[in-house]
């Protein structure tokens, strides 16, 4: 048994025999914490500072723990399992590198506001004095990408930070809680599991925000209702439909959000476009946006001579419901001052068809997915240049969940498929996925191969980074050569996405027309378990 001093030192050892009771240790009672918080999920890629909290596992019942080949798979996953699961998965990363090997992730769960324990192994507290290899400042790696950070400094409350973390991670609308764990406060004697401090509510909008809504749906000026968060979900664009149809106001999702219900029967709505122009020529009408989970629409990025807000001069944003409130009781409400009509079923058209001829293009690619998409599916997107029609093309599509990259920072859309593939095992998750991305995290193949997961990557192989064509040309980069063209090319050598699926042990197919990719994909959606299939543009 292990006896240590004030700060940690270890003074003494004690043998241990057989009857010697096991005292709960740090570790085990932060793991204990973890599942009675409803914590079930553990993505990792440990190292030595974890490795009693990775023993610990062995001791409790009701922690699932999911290995990944790179931290950014962990991270990735544990955003896409938390957005389907509606509550936080933990993550168990390696002190600072490891930590900021998955940072590009938690941005991507920062920004779509999903809660996440993120657990960084540290030093022991007294270790880190002498400045060994892997000493960092975590905690300043942490908090960019984090609304919330403690370091552990006992193993008697490591217990109570961790509940303090999985509260932290559920306030509304869902954050990153990175908690920091030293190696001693796992090893040495814990107390045991703590309760869950009580999770606020989403606190109300205010009565002028709704007043302000009002006066603007009653104007008699073009109006445009900004939906994003709890309000592109299925109850919420019911109440903004209803709204809609009374005051003659559209409704328009955020460019990128983190969840949407949809698919026929459900009330049908479209993006915001992501090319800038495009975005711009989409607001040019309005002139009044109610924002109602959404932020304000400003461009992906700044360019020469154009604007970073997209609402059109002279027009007026007023914020009815922000995502840190309650989105449905706002609806409700500003439904209630409209004098709103009921719901009404959603008319059912027919589902797309398959085409029967033509080439292998975004196009006829966004009609397979409309015709084949089977009913509960899990898309999970990060198609970028080649699915960006998809959406309207899948509107009429069997009822489905879409998942869409909300940070920007690429390499999420394989790690989102394993974690939500993970929340859902019973539902079909498709990962819509362009190349370029796919491979900073191709690791996480492996991942779905090792836990059996019923996932489809479909691989939009154009074998270079398309989308930065455009930007050359959307900042004013012109005239190209061969050295900047050169940057965006993957084509020299060819990745080879299939000995790549199968070297990961996922099945792996190319397909270079129409006729190959509606088999491939039938295939893969017949049968169970990971499947990739590369598909030639």
């Amino acid at each position: 048994m292990r006896v240590a001093s004030r700060d940690g030192r270890p003074l003494k050892e004690t043998p241990v025999t057989d009857e010697t009771p096991r005292a709960m240790n740090g570790a085990e009672s932060l793991v204990r914490t973890l599942v009675e918080g409803g914590v079930e999920v553990c993505f990792t890629n440990p190292g030595t500072s974890e490795m009693h909290f990775v023993a610990a596992l062995d001791r409790v019942e009701g922690m699932r723990c999911v290995l990944f080949l790179f931290e950014g798979g962990a991270t990735g996953a544990a955003d896409g399992y938390a957005r389907m699961a509606d509550k936080p998965a933990s993550t168990l990363l390696h002190l600072g590198p490891g930590l900021a090997n998955g940072l590009a992730n938690l941005h991507n769960a920062k920004k779509a506001r999903t809660p996440v324990v993120n657990i960084v192994g540290e030093h022991a507290t007294y270790h880190r004095e002498y400045n060994a290899p892997l000493t960092s400042d975590i905690e300043g790696l942490a908090h960019p990408m984090s609304s919330w950070v403690r370091t552990g400094m006992s193993a008697t409350e490591i217990g109570s930070d961790g509940a303090a973390a999985i509260a932290a991670a559920r306030t509304a609308p869902g954050q990153v809680a990175t908690l920091i764990l030293p190696a001693n406060t796992a090893w040495d004697p814990g107390t045991g599991p703590e309760p869950v401090p009580p999770i606020p509510e989403r606190a109300r909008a205010s009565d002028d925000a709704i007043a302000a809504a009002v006066r603007a749906l009653q104007s008699g000026e073009p109006v445009l209702l900004h939906l994003g968060d709890r309000a592109v979900r299925g109850e919420g664009r019911v109440i903004a439909d209803r709204i809609a149809r009374k005051t003659g106001a559209r409704l328009m999702a955020m460019t990128s959000n983190a969840r949407i219900d949809r698919g026929a029967g459900t009330v049908p709505i479209e993006r915001l476009p992501y090319p800038i122009d495009q975005g711009i020529a989409a607001l040019k009408d309005f002139r009044h946006i109610v924002l109602i989970g959404a932020t304000p629409p400003v461009g992906f990025f700044a360019y020469p001579g154009k604007p970073s807000l997209l609402a059109p001069e002279g027009s007026t944003t007023i914020t009815l419901a922000t995502p840190e409130e309650d989105q449905i009781d706002a609806l409700e409400r500003l439904a209630e001052a409209v004098a709103a009509p009921p719901a009404e079923p959603v008319a059912v058209g027919p589902r797309p068809k398959l085409p029967t001829s033509g080439p292998l293009d975004q196009d006829t690619i966004g009609q397979v997915l409309g015709a084949l998409i089977p009913e509960g599916a899990v898309i999970c997107d990060e198609s970028i240049t080649t699915g960006r029609n998809f959406f309207a093309l899948t509107r009429d599509a069997a009822p489905h969940t879409w998942l869409q990259l909300s940070g920007g920072s690429i390499g999420l859309g394989i790690p989102m498929a394993t974690g939500a593939a993970v929340a859902c095992p019973d539902r079909k998750v498709i990962n819509l996925q362009a190349d370029g991305s796919g491979l900073y995290t191709v690791q996480a193949l492996w991942t779905q191969a090792r836990e059996h997961l019923d996932v489809v990557t479909l691989v939009w192989s154009n074998r270079s980074y398309a989308i930065l064509r455009a930007e050359l040309t959307n900042v004013g980069a012109l005239n190209p050569g061969p050295k900047a063209l050169g940057m965006l090319s993957l084509d020299d050598p060819a990745v080879d996405w299939v000995s790549l699926a199968r070297g990961f042990g996922v099945a792996g197919r190319r397909v270079e027309t129409l006729p190959d990719f509606i088999e491939a994909f039938q295939h893969a959606l017949a049968n169970p378990g990971p499947h990739l299939i590369e598909v030639a543009l």
